[in-house]
């Protein structure tokens, strides 16, 4: 499925001027420059140079990723199935520990392709590079890497990549901080119908246990009017759907010069771009959900019937040890609130087992607000240590066999109950997105309700961006199998 023009904002740049400092037009000055660069090598080697993006962690990260991809396209590069290819980008997670081993023991078997490959270029950005000792890391034992850049200066991309085409050094251009927000660049979706749109940036929580503040900064909020922009052109583009994302979304608009509520953008961006079909969201902080938020949700057409509230701990002693800023009690009734007003409402979060000092009574906490919360699926992890965090120097780590133990417990609960309530849709016909032809199965699609649960039915891939009505025959487990039913497609 195709897509207009990358979903890039024209700029034209005469290469032969002098570098412009304001952006983003400097960046399509590079870019310029760029295509001359790749299209001479590409010559030199007699054939298309290739790129691999491959991307860790959040779903913020891999929406970076579809400007990294825009941008390669742009000036030349082909995608690569492989890591073997003339350009290998990886964009790092670093929210545990165990990521960062991971990138390392990728970059061990690139350097053994590069060896074969002297013309390869390395290139590192993302979360993982905002932290120095990675970075000292990377200068002292993989020299190999020609370009490291961080969180803040992604939009920088193309002036980057030209330095390190255009050098016999490392390229090396991590910031602090920054309060910049540079939109209107290429970007290759991965899906035409569907797409991500970054509302704000950075985070002010300082949850005991998380690195994020760290790495990706203070809360900075985009103007309104430039993310109901960017959804205009992406909606013109054929997208029904968006997700709007944000490290906490319900903070959304304290930082702006004119201060707007996260439910008075989700309102605008129903009200005036009518093209859309669905609008999702992640994530929410369980501090800053408003009744405002609620009652928008509640009386949306568009917005999906889907919340991911992370609870992380159901002890409030825990909770104040996380710096959550809430209790037990206020989570549940804010559950309460929500299925009051939203009874078809999906409800998903993420749980953290073993804390410092989490005992086993603190631990049945959490089994209680399973239980009551009745979530559709929670995201499970093993506390593990974070350099840098306040809670890795926290006392009382718990042993590794407790942890394991309770994980266990916990992990067989939420299954349970994430079954149960999966298959209340059994039966109904709902409207499903299509979106690709099932891996296992050519002759099935796959799709998600506006829940966010899979469904797997028959159907051709000409259906694929569609919202398809489906008769939900049969559930198995965490999805559904169906049957298209013989109303009439929905259009967006």
């Amino acid at each position: 499925m195709n897509q207009k023009d990358n979903d890039r904002t024209e700029h034209h740049i005469d290469i032969a001027d002098t570098i412009p400092s304001a952006e983003p037009k400097r960046q399509y000055y590079f870019i310029e420059q760029l295509k001359k660069t790749v299209k001479e090598k590409s010559e030199r080697l007699g054939r298309p140079l290739s790129y691999k993006v491959v991307t860790f962690g959040c779903q913020m990260n891999a929406r970076d990723s579809e400007k990294l991809r825009g941008i390669l396209e742009m000036v030349g590069y082909e995608p690569a199935e492989s890591e073997e290819a003339d350009f290998v980008l990886y964009n790092t997670c670093t929210v545990r520990e165990n990521a960062n081993l991971k990138v390392y023991g990728r970059l061990g078997y690139l350097n053994s392709v590069k060896k074969n490959r002297p013309e390869m270029i390395i290139a590192l950005c993302g979360c993982m590079m905002q932290e120095p000792k990675v970075v000292e890391k990377l200068q002292k034992s993989y020299r190999f890497v020609d370009l490291i850049f961080g969180t803040h200066n992604i939009y920088k991309f193309a002036e980057l990549l030209y330095l390190a085409l255009t050098s016999d050094r490392m390229i090396l251009d991590i910031w602090k901080d920054t309060d910049r927000i540079v939109e209107e660049l290429p970007s290759k979706r991965t899906y035409s119908f569907k797409s991500g749109v970054n509302i704000m940036f950075g985070c002010n929580n300082f949850c005991s246990y998380c690195i994020v503040p760290y790495v990706r900064g203070r809360e900075r909020s985009r103007r309104p009017e430039d993310i109901l922009e960017e959804i205009r052109r992406l909606a013109g583009d054929g997208v029904l759907e968006i997700m709007l994302l944000g490290q906490n979304v319900n903070s959304y608009g304290k930082t702006l010069e004119e201060p707007v509520s996260f439910a008075q953008l989700l309102r605008r961006v129903e009200e005036e771009i009518p093209e859309l079909s669905r609008i999702r969201f992640m994530t929410s902080h369980p501090k800053d959900l408003s009744d405002e938020l609620i009652q928008t949700m509640k009386d949306s057409r568009k917005i999906c019937r889907h919340l991911h509230l992370p609870l992380q701990s159901g002890s409030s002693r825990i909770l104040k040890e996380m710096n959550r800023r809430y209790t037990k009690e206020q989570y549940l009734e804010l559950v309460k609130r929500l299925r009051e007003a939203i009874p078809d409402l999906s409800l998903t979060t993420d749980i953290i087992v073993g804390f410092p000092g989490e005992t086993e009574e603190d631990f049945q906490e959490t089994m209680d607000v399973v239980r009551q919360a009745e979530y559709d699926t929670a995201f499970t992890f093993i506390y593990s240590k974070r350099t840098g965090t306040p809670a890795a120097a926290m006392e009382n780590q718990v042993p590794d066999d407790v942890v394991k133990d309770r994980f266990s417990r916990l992990l067989n609960l939420v299954q349970e109950i994430g079954r149960k309530r999966t298959g209340r849709f059994q039966g109904q016909i709902l409207p499903v997105l299509a979106e690709s032809v099932n891996e296992q199965d050519s002759s099935l699609l796959t799709g998600r309700l506006e829940q966010n649960i899979v469904v797997h039915f028959p159907g051709t891939a000409d259906l694929i961006g569609k919202i398809v009505p489906v008769y939900l025959r049969e559930c198995r487990g965490f999805y559904y199998l169906g049957e298209r039913s013989q109303e009439k497609i929905y259009e967006s």
